[in-house]
């Protein structure tokens, strides 16, 4: 259990780094480039969606690799072993949806609950994010939608 609780605290912190630099970089690119405003949401909206998917492989990659070993617990049901199953078990973890076709066993439940809560954090950030950037040209719309800014 020890061994599972380093491999989860490193895993989420390698997440959480990731995301905090993802969002970081975005935000400051998105405040130096000359952009209408929607392209910039759209900008930060894929940046966050590379954000996430990179953040999904991590966790993927490692259900893979303790799969293979299988001290820690292993993933059953659906399942072959491969990485593109761990991928996609990881895909509907992190995001909450848990179809439930894989079922992690053992240690591995406890590394799967730990990204649900990761993913939900980090997509919610993700969201307050682009809420913000977005709110800052609310204000300055039409009622046709446009905004003032010619950019």
């Amino acid at each position: 259990m020890l061994a599972m609780l380093l491999i989860n605290s490193v895993l989420v912190t390698v997440a959480v780094t990731i995301h905090y630099e993802f969002l970081f970089r975005t935000y400051r690119l998105l405040r130096r480039i000359t952009l209408r405003y929607r392209y910039r949401v759209l900008l930060g909206v894929f940046a966050a969606l590379i954000a996430h998917l990179v953040e999904i492989w991590l966790f993927g990659i490692s259900y893979y690799l303790i799969n293979l070993n299988g001290a820690l617990g292993t993933l059953q049901g659906n399942f072959i072993g491969s990485l593109w199953d761990c991928v996609y078990f990881s895909f509907t973890t992190y995001s909450t949806v848990g179809y439930g076709d894989i079922e992690p066993i053992g240690h591995l439940r406890f590394m799967a609950g730990m990204e649900s809560l990761t993913g939900l954090v980090l997509i919610t950030w993700s969201a307050s994010m682009l809420f913000l950037e977005m709110q800052r040209y609310w204000g300055d719309m039409d009622d046709r939608g446009t905004s003032g800014d010619s950019l």
